[in-house]
C-alpha cells in the first residue's frame, strides 16, 4: 500500500525590498472594512506568492517631507498587512484594512488623502504550499480575511474548505469567496453566542475533514492555543500542515 505524503507549508526566503508608492484608490466594503490600492513604478515586479505573506507599510504623514532614503522610511510609523491583489506589471498592490481604534494604520486607511506617500517593505519570506491537500480548514477574525480569501482563491477548484470567520457587526458582510465546496460560518460579535475561540473548542475528532488537511488560523493572540489544541491535538495534523498566528494582541 502506497501512502500519500501530506500537503505541507514550506517556508521560502524572498529577497525583500522597500518600494515607495502612493495611495491611488479607496473602496469601502463595509463601514469598518476598506480596500486600498497603492501604486508606483517601484511596485513593478512586486510579488507575494504565499496567501499568508506579510509586508510592512510605512506611513508618511500628511504634508510631511517624503523620506529620501530607506533609513528615513524605516523611522516612520508602520504596520504589517497581507497583500490581497497585485499586478506586478502595472505596478499596484491592494490591501484590506480593518478600521478600529486610532492606530496609525487604521487612521491612515480611513482618512489619508489620495496621493499620500507610503513605502512597502517585503515580504521577507513566503509560506508555499507543497502538494495539494484533500481539504482546508481556515479560521480567523477580520484581520485574517485577506489571507483566507487568498487561500480560497488559490486552492484546487472543488477542494472542500471549512471556513470560520469572527467579525464585528458592521463587518458581517465582508466578502469571502465561496463555492459549492466551501462551508462558511460567520460569527458576529455581540450577537452570536459563540466566539471564534469557542467554535474552535467545540470541534472534535468527528469534525475533522477526510484525508490530508491544511489548517490556517490567525486572529487575536489568545485564540492561538485553542487553534493548536484543535489542529495538533484533536485532529493530529502534522506541524508542517498547520499555520497558527496571533496577528494582534488585545
Amino acid at each position: 500500500m502506497t501512502l500519500t505524503a501530506p500537503a505541507v507549508f514550506e517556508t521560502v526566503p524572498l529577497e525583500a525590498q522597500l518600494r515607495p508608492a502612493e495611495l491611488v484608490s479607496r473602496e469601502w466594503l463595509t463601514s469598518g472594512y476598506v480596500r486600498l490600492r497603492l501604486a508606483g513604478d517601484a511596485l513593478r515586479g512586486f510579488t507575494a506568492p504565499g496567501a499568508d505573506d506579510h509586508v510592512r507599510i510605512f506611513f508618511a504623514g500628511e504634508g510631511a517631507p517624503v523620506p529620501a532614503t530607506t533609513e528615513e522610511w524605516r523611522e516612520l510609523p508602520s504596520r504589517e498587512y497581507t497583500p490581497l491583489n497585485a499586478d506586478p506589471e502595472a505596478g499596484w498592490v491592494e490591501f484590506d484594512f480593518v478600521i478600529h481604534g486610532d492606530g496609525p494604520g487604521s487612521a491612515w486607511a480611513a482618512g489619508a488623502p489620495l496621493g499620500t506617500k507610503v513605502a512597502v517593505a517585503g515580504p521577507r519570506r513566503s509560506n508555499a504550499v507543497t502538494r495539494e491537500p484533500d481539504a482546508w480548514f481556515l479560521a480567523g477574525d477580520e484581520t485574517a480575511v485577506p489571507a483566507i480569501c487568498r487561500f480560497l482563491r488559490a486552492r484546487r477548484p472543488g477542494t472542500p474548505a471549512r471556513v470560520i470567520v469572527e467579525v464585528a457587526p458592521e463587518n458581517e458582510f465582508v466578502p469571502v469567496p465561496t463555492d459549492h465546496a466551501t462551508h462558511l460560518t460567520v460569527l458576529v460579535r455581540g450577537r452570536d453566542k459563540l466566539r471564534l475561540m469557542d467554535a474552535l473548542g467545540v470541534l472534535g475528532e468527528r469534525d475533522r475533514p477526510q484525508g490530508t488537511v491544511l489548517g490556517f488560523v490567525a486572529a487575536e493572540a489568545a485564540v492561538v492555543p485553542a487553534a493548536r489544541a484543535l489542529l495538533h491535538d484533536r485532529w493530529e495534523l502534522p506541524a508542517e500542515s498547520v499555520i497558527t498566528k496571533g496577528y494582534w494582541r488585545r
